[in-house]
């Protein structure tokens, strides 16, 4: 298939029209504007993976298993570990993509100086080649006036040469002479002007088409640039992705190197307390002193082991220690000490 070019396909059959010439400009116009954009977006990212490493670094400061032991909380330190390491990762990756973002800014900014220099020369020609085209056609209407001038004057000495009036035919001979005077003149600067714009169209013509080339060289540059430049964007992106993976993974081996049955032993042997639960509280009485049926030992409080004795009948006397006294009175009682 034959390649198409720039070239080939924006001329205009009106001189003065520049039509071609300002879809080519419109177009680099856009492309440098996706330029812009995809600058933007890379600068956005990168922006992103900064802020998100600066979190997961201070995530992996954080106290995350700090009281667990054993087995499990060498697998979560790993995690914390590999966590700040995957926080340098993006860091790393965030630099690299303003970097990437950089050279397309660069690149940018070269295509536009080197676009200004052809552009100049271009505006340049299409002003004079405007200018002269407006002069040319100025001076083919003087021409062309003057020619019906001449011809006019011309037509004035046919219609009176029977007259026998010699000074009015001196008058009109002098006018048709001074009329093909001034068509020859108005002639000769019409050709003049017609060549200049003759030579001018060429001079354009030419660097027309170098512009053209120029132009679709850039665009050809910018297309692969852009192209090449999104490519290696997502390369860092999914290298990232592979990087951050390895480091999980050494996560997941610290893991699969934590045993359940290794930990709660561990724990069991550090904090044991006992291998005997306490024994079941019986029931005493108070008054008798009988243990519960089920013949569990006695309760006994911390402040005294002595049990106190039966109490005394209140109706045996005993003068000697005076615990108890009657009176004939059955409802009443005195109890001395």
């Amino acid at each position: 298939m034959k390649n198409l070019h720039f070239k080939d396909f924006f001329w205009n059959s009106d001189l003065t029209c520049t039509g071609g010439y300002d879809a080519i400009i419109q177009y680099l116009n856009d492309g440098k504007r996706t330029c812009k954009e995809v600058e933007d977006f890379m600068k956005a990212r990168a922006s992103i993976e900064e802020k998100y490493a600066k979190d997961l670094l201070g995530l992996s400061k954080k106290v995350c298993g700090h009281n667990e032991m054993n087995t499990l909380k060498r697998s979560l330190d790993v995690w914390k570990l590999q966590t700040e390491q995957v926080s340098l990762s993006h860091s790393h990756l965030a630099q690299s993509l303003k970097e990437e973002a950089k050279k397309l800014e660069e690149f940018r900014e070269k295509q536009k100086e080197a676009r200004k220099k052809t552009e100049q020369q271009m505006d340049a020609l299409h002003k004079q080649k405007c200018s002269q085209f407006k002069k040319t056609m100025d001076s083919k209407k003087t021409y062309e006036q003057k020619c019906r001038d001449k011809e006019e004057a011309d037509q004035n000495v046919n219609r009176n040469t029977s007259t026998n009036n010699t000074k009015n035919m001196e008058k009109l001979y002098s006018k048709a002479q001074q009329a093909k005077q001034n068509a020859e003149e108005a002639d000769r600067l019409y050709q003049q002007n017609v060549a200049a714009l003759a030579k001018i169209r060429e001079e354009w013509l030419k660097e027309h088409t170098k512009a053209c080339d120029v132009f679709e060289k850039q665009s050809v540059e910018r297309i692969n640039f852009v192209r090449n430049a999104v490519w290696t964007h997502l390369n860092q992106l999914s290298q990232q992705c592979v990087a951050n993976d390895e480091l999980y993974e050494e996560v997941r081996k610290s893991m699969e190197q934590c045993d359940i049955h290794e930990d709660i032993e561990h724990f069991i042997n550090l904090r044991r307390t006992g291998d005997k639960p306490p024994a079941p509280i019986g029931y005493e009485n108070f008054y008798s002193g009988q243990k519960s049926p089920s013949g569990a030992p006695p309760y006994h409080l911390a402040a005294s082991n002595v049990r106190r004795g039966t109490l005394p009948d209140p109706t045996q006397s005993n003068d000697d220690d005076g615990v108890y006294s009657t009176v004939q009175d059955l409802d009443y009682s005195v109890i001395h000490y």
